[in-house]
C-alpha cells in the first residue's frame, strides 16, 4: 500500500483509533500521518512507558487486523 493511501485510509479510520485508545488527540494523530513505528511510539509514550514495544506492537496488529490499514 503506498503512503497516499495509508494517508487516506488513516483519515477514515481516526475514530476508530480514538475508541479504541481514548487519551490520543486529533493532533497526536496528525503528527503519526498513518505511519505505524509513529503510532506504536505515541501509544508508548501515551500510555507508559513501562508497557514494551513488543506488546504495544502486538496491540496494534491487534487492532490493525480488523480494520487493515498497514
Amino acid at each position: 500500500m503506498n503512503s497516499d493511501t495509508i494517508k487516506g485510509k488513516w483519515n477514515q479510520l481516526k475514530g476508530e483509533v480514538k475508541k479504541q485508545w481514548g487519551d490520543l488527540t486529533d493532533d497526536d494523530l496528525l503528527k503519526v500521518e498513518g505511519n505505524r513505528d509513529k503510532f506504536v511510539g505515541l501509544i508508548q509514550e501515551r500510555y507508559g512507558e513501562a508497557r514494551s514495544k513488543a506488546d504495544v506492537e502486538r496491540e496494534v496488529d491487534t487492532w490493525n487486523e480488523r480494520h487493515n490499514l498497514w
